[in-house]
């Protein structure tokens, strides 16, 4: 049991025209953290979380009057701004309207027609005319009933791709390790996907946070990922001895991650990288390869350019847009378009880095496909942006002003969270059709086979943190999710990629359904897969869901050597993070193994490993918990890379900063020895646990 009750806001009754004005406008005036408990919201909360919606609310008086306003609104308005079609299905929306309304619609490739049926999957803008008199016009969003399950039951890796070095690598994993591992695990383990973490473009300066969940922005991918001897232009540097030395420099920040226990260095990876490419920048792109990058610059319009522009810009003055010159922190201001002409130059080099990088993502994917991976490489969404990067600065207008993500106290942790990442304004996001949110995900799916979607209870529900106040006075701000999902369903589609929301801790109710329904897989990792409305005890695999990646742990979690072994209690002990006494831990911990090692006993998982075949006992319990997942029905099983090699260390340890090296960690063996690609293509004790899959998988 947790140690303390979550803390909770004071109790105050908010007054009755701000509850209903905030109900008008999605912001929550209660929670629930269980279904026997209701947390109310404090009216600072819900006033500033309104205020940053645009609506006043400065005093009783305005409040009345915004109010009156919202109702008013609601009451003449024909149309919302975005309206949601599925396949087979008609909107409530046009349902409601007046009989004889003629609707006209202009669809995505500039065609005009009257009515809806029949329209192509898009976002089309639709114009409604009432015989009263009222015209109303909206998006209009055509997305598929359902996203198609993988057509077989598959297994994969799950790794953090920086810790995954090769005798190639410079200092961390990179884009050509990635292509190896595809084409390694679909080849020689039958491996139908590769799970990474987010590839999106961090924040530059030094140190950069480390944390692949803060991006400068997750619309354009990170250059430090490069491979930089599989770019074309290198073969023909015009200083070789330069490029020489910066490869001997990346050599022995290799070595010193793999043979003298260093961290891995992201800044000083780049510094090197850097150099590399502004040597290849001097190298003219062949005919093929400059109308390759013209296209890709056609293609991706302002949204690259204005990338470009901020990564320039942040150069000169420093990588928080909020302390430039004020002119320049308006992407659309004079000063902005004169300073980006000035940085051409600089524009035009971040503008080819970006292109680099997205031709080795879709290599990597390309490569996974050839190599019979139905599913190929799974990239990472992560929630939100870091408030000082390009994303937040390009598309300042849809992200709510002093507010920041998190989550509300719960019985793990009783002071909330504060992410801070600036969350989206719904309201910006239906206005617009939710372009921003489509620029996203087509860009990530231009080379994802899949897509998973951190914390995708987010496309429902935020947490609004007001900035300067602690989590426990926050508020959830709703989204249409229902125009969140068919966004989602529709750039999948058009991919022909499947989307896995992370769906772990507290779900709202009628998420996981509403997700389930349109075909978005769920995660499920073993430790919590208990009948928590009955008797808590481990869920035989049997009653597991269908539609889920199921895991036994991720990057937040320990490892399950880790786990099995109790040293994951130790850990946290040493770094001073129990809440607890140790002995408490200790027994809560080994009570909670016990109980899994004996429901593996019990189906038989155990038997035939262990002493009488000389597996050691870890090892065999490891490959007994896979051999659970495989009896459960998931449509994807997934193996931690690090569990395939006995690793005790988690990537990242929740609640710690310098603390522990998250994020820096090079995969180990149980001795605490990096690993490379090329030990593990070798490793026995990995090959013994693909095969385990291996028996059972298809």
């Amino acid at each position: 049991m947790p140690a303390a009750q979550p803390a909770e806001p004071p109790t105050e009754d908010l007054p009755e025209d701000l509850t209903r004005l905030a109900a008008l406008h999605g912001v929550a005036t209660s929670y629930r953290p269980s279904p026997d408990r209701t947390v109310p919201a404090s009216a600072t909360a819900v006033t500033l979380a309104l205020a940053a919606l645009g609506v006043d609310t400065s005093g009783p008086g305005a409040v009345r009057a915004a109010l009156a306003a919202r109702e008013a609104e609601l009451r003449e308005r024909l149309l919302p701004p975005t309206v949601v079609r599925w396949d087979g299905g008609t909107p409530a929306a046009l349902t409601a309207l007046p009989a004889g309304t003629r609707l006209r619609v202009e669809t995505e490739q500039g065609e005009r027609r009257d009515g809806v049926e029949g329209l192509a999957h898009g976002v089309h803008r639709l114009t409604a005319d009432a015989p009263d008199g009222r015209t109303a016009e909206a998006h209009l969003i055509v997305a598929p009933a359902r996203l198609p399950a993988p057509a077989a039951r598959c297994h994969g890796l799950l790794v953090q791709l920086y810790s995954l070095l090769s005798r190639r690598s410079w200092g961390m994993g990179d884009l050509g390790d990635l292509g190896e591992l595809a084409a390694w695990a679909g080849r020689a383990l039958g491996a139908g996907f590769v799970q990474v973490n987010p590839l999106h473009a961090a924040v530059p300066g030094a140190p950069t946070d480390p944390s692949p969940y803060r991006p400068s922005s997750r619309r354009f991918p990170d250059p430090v990922h490069l491979r930089i001897e599989d770019v074309p232009e290198f073969a023909y540097v015009t200083d070789p001895e330069r490029a020489r030395t910066l490869r001997e420099r990346a050599g022995r920040l290799r070595e010193g991650v793999l043979e003298k226990g260093a961290l891995i260095d992201r800044d000083a990876v780049w510094e090197l990288k850097r150099e590399a490419l502004e040597l290849l920048r001097e190298v003219p792109l062949g005919p093929g390869r400059r109308a390759a990058y013209c296209d890709y610059l056609a293609e991706q319009g302002t949204a690259l350019e204005d990338h470009a522009t901020w990564c320039a810009l942040a150069e000169v003055h420093g990588s928080d847009w909020h302390r430039w010159p004020e002119d320049l922190r308006d992407p659309r201001s004079a000063e902005t378009d004169r300073a980006r002409r000035e940085l051409m130059d600089r524009v035009d080099f971040h503008s080819r880095l970006t292109w680099l990088t997205d031709t080795q993502l879709t290599a990597a994917q390309r490569t996974a496909r050839e190599a019979g991976m139905p599913v190929g490489i799974v990239h990472d969404l992560a929630v939100g942006v870091h408030p000082h990067g390009a994303d937040s600065w390009a598309q300042q207008e849809y992200f709510a002003a002093g507010m920041s993500a998190g989550a509300p106290p719960d019985a793990f942790n009783s002071r909330g969270q504060d992410w801070g990442l600036p969350p989206w304004r719904p309201d910006r996001l239906a206005g617009s059709g939710y372009a921003p949110f489509r620029g996203l995900l087509r860009g990530l799916f231009r080379y994802a086979g899949a897509l998973r979607v951190d914390h995708v209870m987010g496309l429902f529900r935020l947490w609004w943190v007001p900035e300067g106040r602690p989590p426990t006075e926050g508020t959830y701000v709703h989204y249409d999710a229902e125009a969140m999902l068919a966004v989602l369903v529709l750039e999948a589609h058009r991919a022909g990629a499947v989307v896995i929301g992370e769906d772990l801790g507290t779900v709202e109710p009628g998420v996981r359904e509403a997700l389930r329904e349109r075909g978005v897989l769920g995660t499920s990792v073993l430790w919590f897969e208990r009948d928590w409305t009955g008797d808590g005890r481990p869920l035989p695999p049997e009653r597991w869901r269908a539609d889920c990646l199921a895991t036994a742990t991720t990057h937040d979690l320990p490892s399950t050597a880790a786990r099995l072994t109790g040293e994951h209690v130790e850990l946290r002990d040493r770094l001073g993070l129990l809440t607890r006494p140790l002995e408490e831990e200790r027994a809560e911990a080994a009570a909670d193994t016990a109980e899994w090692l004996d429901v593996l006993a019990r189906l038989g998982l155990l038997h035939g490993t262990g002493g009488d075949t000389g597996t050691p006992a870890e090892e065999a319990e490891i490959q007994a918990v896979h051999r659970f997942l495989l009896r459960t029905p998931a449509r994807m099983v997934g193996i931690w890379l690090p569990d395939a090699v006995g690793d005790r260390r988690p990537q990242n340890l929740p609640g710690t900063w310098d603390q522990y090296p998250n994020w820096r960690l090079p995969v180990a063996d149980a001795e605490g020895r990096p690993v490379t690609l090329e030990d593990l293509a070798a490793s026995p004790r990995l090959h013994a646990l693909i095969d385990v899959v291996r028996d059972r998988d298809g």
